[in-house]
């Protein structure tokens, strides 16, 4: 059931997980071919990115995620493999073969989405 205060705040955030803006090195393997981009949000949920081939919506993804991280006071890099699926695709005003591709993650690992939602709060919380 909804409540009515999201009603009667229209711009509240009403998604599950916090959204981050930040560029994160994403390759998105279908079976036309690979795609190699960068995150223009990120969620434990999903990614919203920019490609050049338009993907139909709900078409099955496989995603792989390049995470920097920290460990031990050292910088690392986590790669995340999981499933996804198109939900939204959007052309880009005046670009051709430019596309918003909104992705929600259908296959991840619990393990794999703490560490997506980590990395999301530990940008959140700093500011």
């Amino acid at each position: 059931m909804v409540s009515s205060d999201q009603y009667d705040n229209p711009s509240e955030e009403r998604r599950k997980h916090p959204r981050l803006q930040n560029n994160v090195p994403i390759k998105i393997i279908s079976d036309e071919g690979d795609i190699v981009t960068e995150t223009a949000n990120i969620s434990r949920s999903g990614i919203y990115c920019k490609v050049d081939t338009f993907l139909n919506p709900m078409t099955k993804l496989r995603i792989d995620l390049l995470i920097p991280m920290r460990k031990n006071g050292k910088s690392t890099t986590k790669k995340i493999s999981c499933e996804g699926a198109v939900v939204r695709t959007e052309q880009i005003p005046g670009q051709e073969e430019a596309y918003n591709v909104a992705i929600f993650f259908q296959d991840i690992s619990k393990r794999d989405a703490a560490h997506i939602a980590d990395y999301v709060d530990s940008f959140l919380e700093s500011d």
